[in-house]
């Protein structure tokens, strides 16, 4: 292959690449950032709008489908090449079976991974930002912890309320263990009937959630990407030359 041939390859395949990028960043919100300088690739994972679980909801709404996530999660983890996971949420809760699943499984990689809120993380969304080794939130932030909600038809008897109270302690329990809230914190806030004029629970901002032992630092996009590079090793002191 000539000197030309091979520049044209090479070109084609950086334009694929490009290409690959920007429609998985279109398609499932993620991308991977790669810094030369620390010699380190960070997988991004955006978890927005609703979790959608095993019922599509209209093509209107923002969504984070977990049958997207859960695959790139396992590749993430299988990847030599990645070396964290770095998550930004935004969302307004949804089918909690999704939510907890995709909460597991970020809990359950080996790999380091930091997560920050911005704008909201409410109901199904307070286990998903716990669920990472690292925690962050935006001062303007906020998440509402509440009891758990369901659609459809509903029957009035005592297993329909045990069915909801194991739920709720699957949340409550995936929470505790994976922040320093204790779990009967957690519960007071959830069933508190002081602060949501139509509902039942709390509506935490910013600091509030880190002074309640949720979320671990009030910061930004500076700060959760700076930690998880010091979490891979990759921090200022490993990249630095003599």
């Amino acid at each position: 292959m000539s000197k030309d041939e091979a520049k044209l390859e090479r070109e084609k395949e950086e334009k694929e690449k490009v290409e690959l990028d920007d429609g998985k960043i279109r398609e499932f919100g993620q991308t991977t950032l790669v810094n030369e300088e620390r010699k380190s690739k960070i997988h991004l994972l955006s978890i927005i709008g609703e979790i959608e679980g095993h019922e599509c909801l209209p093509q209107h709404n923002k969504t984070t489908k977990y049958e997207h996530v859960l695959p790139q999660l396992a590749a993430i983890e299988d990847s030599s090449d990645i070396d964290g996971l770095l998550i930004l949420i935004n969302t307004v809760g949804g089918d909690v079976e999704a939510g907890l699943a995709i909460a597991e499984m970020i809990a359950s990689l080996s790999k380091p991974t930091v997560s920050l809120v911005l704008g909201g993380s409410h109901s199904i969304g307070v286990p998903l930002a716990v669920s990472a080794k690292y925690s962050f939130i935006v001062p303007t932030a906020t998440m509402i912890i509440h009891p758990v909600r369901m659609n459809g038809t509903v029957i009035g008897v005592s297993q329909t309320y045990d069915y909801f109270e194991k739920i709720q302690d699957r949340i409550l329990n995936f929470v505790s263990t994976h922040s320093k809230i204790e779990k009967e914190k957690l519960k007071n806030l959830m069933h508190n009937t002081s602060q949501l004029a139509k509902d039942v629970g709390s509506i935490l901002v910013g600091i509030e959630t880190v002074e309640n032992g949720i979320i671990d630092e009030v910061g930004g996009i500076k700060e959760a990407l700076g930690k998880l590079y010091e979490l891979t090793g990759r921090g200022e002191k490993e990249c630095s030359t003599p």
